[in-house]
């Protein structure tokens, strides 16, 4: 709860600040607002994290997301006939020349010299027109037992879908990935743990089966679809082509799936603004293609809406809060991972908190504010500390006390 509390503060001098409060006033927010008995210093934190796998915070991510679903708060994210997007991408969180642990990946660069570093799957429920995204149980590539080869994205991202099908999959889940994903074993074992998914599926890496596509092309067998929309500025023509049942390999266990590309284009200049192709299990109808088609595009919310803002607001991504020799940074980033979700739920379902990110927009302000508050006051509760913050506004008059 100590290593927590900086990663919900936002703040890396949380327990130090702490100390000094309970030096000067025999109190402190370590143990009011995180129940923490004694404040650890940094290398107690390390030495007690350091041999926990990051799986064990697992549970707490997924009792999270059945909570929303429990209380249908996510509602507003299913999209395709009730179904939730769930995006997968693999993220660095830490690299080194020097530092280095038997759980880091290595690459060899062309000068010779060897670059130690840390990644992860970091999977997020995200939704085309939603600004947030709900983070689920992240899955760390590394070195895994038994295996000579050096562990990778797709080898990691199997693992989550074996690992989490009991728990995710039964919430009707439509996988989003990368041209990385779309290949017969991925898609096959997603089909086989219950996942629906739609998945960038590029010309460069799939040739064989583009041939396929084109033998199709030139019988006149692919359907298409065109829609306009006005965005404010000028009329945007989306233009869908689409064809189902298409072999995903050559062999006599090729997996049939469903391919679309689309098109947008400038109604008035004709300039592209955005193209690309994916395959999905979903099939494709002239009814369904474009809402398909966009659930496709919200995969790039991963980057934008994740990995960007844990990178540039105030998560820190990539920064080395401890490294050790087991699992120290992979357990302190879920940690930072359920700080971000924690923010996240709060926004919808506390009335005061949501308030106060209202009126404080940057993300950066408000917890400038929380910092600062904290480390000059000792608050009971968070109540406490969200009342005072809104007194200090005078917002009083917005918060609903029925």
């Amino acid at each position: 709860m100590g290593a927590f509390g900086i990663f919900f503060t936002q703040s890396p001098s949380f327990l130090e600040y702490q100390r000094r409060l309970q030096h000067t006033t025999g109190q402190n927010n370590a143990h009011t607002l995180f129940t923490v008995g004694q404040i650890p210093c940094d290398n107690q934190v390390r030495t007690l994290l350091d041999p926990i796998t990051p799986s064990a915070l697992d549970a707490v991510f997924v009792e999270i997301f059945e909570g929303l679903e429990h209380h249908r708060m996510l509602s507003h994210f299913r999209v395709l006939g009730d179904q939730l997007l769930v995006a997968l991408d693999g993220t660095n969180y830490f690299s080194s020349h020097a530092i280095h642990c038997p759980k880091c990946l290595t690459r060899h660069l062309s000068n010779g010299q060897t670059l130690y570093y840390h990644a992860a799957i970091t999977p997020v429920i995200v939704c085309p027109g939603q600004a947030q995204v709900v983070a689920l149980p992240p899955e760390y590539i590394m070195p895994q037992d038994g295996h000579a080869k050096q562990d990778c994205e797709r080898a990691a991202g199997k693992r989550w879908l074996r690992t989490h099908a009991a728990q995710v999959a039964p919430h009707g889940v439509t996988l989003l990935g990368d041209d990385l994903y779309s290949n017969q074993p991925f898609c096959a074992l997603a089909l086989q743990e219950g996942y629906n998914f739609i998945l960038t599926c590029k010309p460069d890496s799939h040739p064989k089966f583009y041939e396929r596509v084109a033998f199709w092309q030139a019988n006149d067998s692919l359907a298409t679809r065109e829609e306009h929309h006005w965005n404010g500025r000028f009329t945007e023509v989306t233009m869908v082509r689409y064809l189902n049942e298409v072999l995903l390999h050559q062999g006599d266990d090729a997996l049939s799936v469903n391919w679309f590309e689309i098109t947008v284009v400038n109604a008035k200049t004709g300039e592209q603004l955005y193209h690309n192709s994916w395959i999905t299990n979903h099939r494709l109808t002239a009814t369904n293609v474009v809402a398909v088609a966009q659930a496709g595009r919200g995969r790039w919310k991963i980057e934008n809406e994740n990995n960007n803002v844990l990178k540039t607001k105030g998560y820190h991504l990539e920064h080395n809060f401890g490294h050790g020799k087991q699992y120290l940074a992979a357990f302190l980033l879920s940690l930072n991972l359920l700080a971000f979700l924690f923010h996240t739920v709060l926004e919808w379902s506390d009335e005061r908190y949501a308030l106060l990110r209202r009126v404080l927009a940057r993300r950066q302000t408000f917890f400038h504010d929380v910092q600062a508050l904290t480390r000059y006051m000792v608050f009971d509760h968070w109540d406490h500390l969200m009342d005072f913050m809104i007194r200090g506004l005078q917002l009083e008059s917005q918060v609903d006390t029925s």
